[in-house]
């Protein structure tokens, strides 16, 4: 396996090089906003520390990032008022990962509405509503 590359995207937005949709942290993980949401509410949950993917990280990072998967899925199902959620994780380009740090898409969804095709930037306008919307939701 490749060794962990400091310099992915998801790395620079932790050191805040690059500008993020940042909607929940704490000690361990960040959950931010997709820039090319698949739904609505789109949102991806990484830990704070180095690491792929599933394949490399500790035991600590995945209770890290478990936990709040399953914080940001409840808070997406509530703020879109969404029929059920979907969790994808990735791991090695052969698995169709594309960028090199552990992360987990959370995408709200509703009956009967197909999401939308991969690699296609959002409106970043909609996108901070969205995370707006999502903050909400947590308190």
């Amino acid at each position: 396996m490749t060794a962990y590359d400091p310099e992915n995207i998801f790395a620079k937005i932790l050191r805040a090089e690059i500008p993020s949709s940042r909607v929940y942290e704490d000690d361990d993980t960040v959950a931010f906003m997709d820039i090319m949401p698949r739904t609505d509410g789109h949102l991806l949950v990484i830990p704070k520390t180095p690491c792929r993917n599933i394949l490399d990280a500790t035991p600590a990072q995945l209770a890290a990032v478990t936990a709040t998967v399953q914080k940001m899925a409840k808070a997406v199902v509530a703020a879109f008022d969404a029929d059920g959620v979907t969790i994808q994780q990735f791991n090695e380009a052969a698995g169709g990962q594309e960028v090199f740090h552990l992360h987990f898409h959370i995408l709200p969804r509703h009956d009967g509405v197909a999401v939308r095709a991969p690699g296609t930037m959002g409106d970043f306008d909609l996108i901070a509503q969205h995370a707006e919307k999502i903050k909400a939701a947590l308190s």
